[in-house]
């Protein structure tokens, strides 16, 4: 059985499809005919708008990259590669002068990412990478390198619910303490949810905890998103109650897609997340009609059916 495919959102070359890194990650899936896959990203995607998974999941539509993906993909990298430095040598200034290599090794894959930048007010390397800075400052203010041993970075993780569908995901880092204490950390180049909308914010925290659980046998003690757009950290302590509910969530979304997929109706949900759509072109709200279904429809066990930073 050729594994599913996981939709965690990378930055991806200009105009190309999303694709999943997963697949160089995942591992065969032992004695269980899964269901099919879902990672948080995909989970999410579905909850605010069933076109919009189709038109990612099914469609593989192409997407650009938007000048915040690749800033955020370039911030990510510079984080995980710190913890290569002894710690006494984490500091700000070896920090920033990490960003030029994670920009190259970027560009090295994707040349056409110099029209990102193109987009972004039509700014040279020099001075968007300047900008990139800022985030790594209030990091700095957030947090102490120095003192920090995670144990994982950029985690690939998997889990098969009851349910036979499988989770999967990247975490940006897990730290664990002396006791055995797990803490799952997430960054965010964005700001931090205002009121109302912190629970869509940890729904991607309590999913890597369910998935953790799962496969590992240990509950994470604290879930802590790190957000570098306004210098905030939002901590969450799950607990066994949290994770059952996720773990019902996800079954119930994984339900709605495969009925979905059945049916060929998928919903376009109107709201203010649709001023950042790629697809309005193609989307009934806005007159538009979207392209015929593939044959065979996916999501399936053998392709990709789900979602992720």
């Amino acid at each position: 059985m050729t594994p599913p495919t996981s939709l965690h959102e990378p930055v991806r070359p200009v105009g190309v499809a999303p694709v999943s890194p997963a697949e160089g990650h995942s591992t065969l899936v032992d004695g269980v005919d899964v269901v099919g896959a879902l990672s948080p990203s995909r989970a999410s995607d579905f909850l605010t708008c069933p076109l919009l998974y189709r038109f990612r999941s099914i469609d593989r539509l192409p997407e650009p990259s938007s000048p915040a993906q690749v800033r955020g993909t370039v911030v990510h990298k510079v984080l995980e590669t710190l913890f290569d430095l002894p710690a006494l040598e984490r500091t700000p200034e070896r920090a920033e002068a990490l960003l030029a290599p994670a920009w190259e090794q970027l560009c090295a894959g994707d040349p056409g990412l110099a029209e990102v930048l193109e987009a972004d007010g039509g700014q040279d390397a020099v001075s968007w990478l300047a900008g990139c800075r800022q985030y790594l400052r209030r990091w700095f203010d957030l947090e102490d390198p120095t003192r920090l041993e995670p144990a994982e970075r950029e985690s690939y993780v998997e889990a098969v619910l009851d349910s036979r569908l499988l989770l999967r995901g990247f975490i940006d880092r897990l730290d664990v303490a002396p006791d055995g204490r797990i803490r799952v950390v997430d960054y965010k180049t964005g700001r931090s949810p205002g009121p109302g909308f912190e629970a869509k914010a940890m729904f991607q925290m309590r999913f890597y905890a369910l998935v953790l659980w799962r496969a590992r046998g240990v509950m994470p003690t604290l879930l802590q998103l790190v957000y570098l757009g306004n210098g905030e950290i939002v901590r969450y302590e799950p607990d066994e109650d949290d994770l059952l509910a996720t773990e019902r969530k996800v079954t119930a979304i994984w339900r709605a897609i495969a009925s979905a997929t059945s049916s060929g109706e998928w919903q376009a949900k109107k709201s203010k997340l649709c001023g950042w759509c790629s697809h309005q072109a193609l989307c009934p709200e806005f007159g538009g009609t979207p392209p015929l279904l593939p044959t065979p429809v996916v999501p399936s066990a053998d392709e990709d059916a789900d979602a992720l930073d």
